[in-house]
């Protein structure tokens, strides 16, 4: 009988290394899994961060242009608000790209100072900290007084060192 269970041991030896081998990928598997976790957490809150600053940033070039328009009759009111157009060319589409023509950049005047601040924020051009990647060629103002409406579309772009593609926020409004 002893020979019997000494022939039995010899056959289970080493199942207990193959256990815990097993043991330990399992449980390497779960930390690489967390860590790749970790990294898209991580890269989702830096994009939900930059889209609510480009939200921020439109909503207040919305706001700078409707203070700064002289609204004495509407001939008045295109004139001055056409003056905040920014890079106007190509008109904006739902598959923007991002690049717009750079000879129609807003000049700076006393009534479109906020506005020029405001760009050059989202463009990195100041200390403030603005949209990564972007430049004053990645931003868009542009103005439709033709159609009757006033209306004002806002685009700023932006991309990370990981983006292979523009990201942008588009704001639409209308100016009475």
């Amino acid at each position: 009988m002893r020979a019997h269970r000494n022939r039995f041991a010899r056959r289970q030896g080493g199942f207990f290394l193959i256990e815990a081998m097993v043991a330990i990928l399992i449980f390497a598997l779960g930390i690489l899994g967390l860590v790749a976790m970790g990294g898209t957490a991580v890269s989702s809150q830096s994009d939900a961060q930059y889209r609510t600053e480009a939200a921020g940033l439109a909503d207040s070039i919305a706001s700078e242009i409707a203070l700064n328009i002289t609204r004495t009759d509407e001939g008045t009111k295109a004139a001055t608000l056409a003056a905040f157009a920014h890079q106007p060319s190509p008109a904006p589409t739902g598959t923007s790209t991002c690049v717009f023509d750079t000879t129609g950049a807003i000049t700076a005047t006393p009534a479109t100072q906020g506005v020029v601040n405001l760009l050059n924020r989202a463009a990195n051009l100041t200390t403030a900290p603005g949209m990564p990647g972007a430049g004053n060629e990645q931003q868009q103002i542009f103005i439709d007084t033709v159609s009757g409406f006033n209306r004002v579309v806002i685009t700023l772009c932006w991309r990370t060192a990981s983006d292979s593609a523009w990201r942008r926020h588009t704001l639409v409004t209308y100016v009475n």
